[in-house]
């Protein structure tokens, strides 16, 4: 399962407005080799399920995960800040044994 807080909700409605996006796209989570931890998370909007993808759906958002991902994403809650810490995207994942500065690479 992948969850998702309000504040994330309200930011990926909001990017799927400026992004002139219908409602039937949804999000898509990868996780791809690089980064400095050796994993890197990646958010992009798709508008259909693969054929080998798992599709959660939290507080109205589909959310779209490859199977080889969802290894990695099991129990992660996406959020998002915009405070004095940070902006943008954070991933809350308790498979990561460490996590890079930058927050956008694990390792597990």
């Amino acid at each position: 399962m992948i969850n998702i807080t309000d504040s994330a909700k309200e930011k990926i409605i909001s990017l799927r407005k400026e992004e002139g996006l219908q409602n039937e796209y949804n999000v898509r989570v990868l996780v791809k080799g690089g980064g400095c931890s050796g994993l890197m998370y990646d958010l992009e909007f798709d508008d259909g399920q693969k054929e080998n993808d798992e599709v959660f759906e939290d507080k109205g958002v589909k959310i779209f995960v490859d199977r080889k991902s969802l290894l990695y994403l099991l129990g992660t809650t996406l959020d998002f800040s915009d405070g004095l810490n940070g902006k943008g995207f954070q991933f809350i994942n308790p498979n990561a044994s460490r996590t890079c500065g930058c927050g956008e690479s694990f390792a597990v």
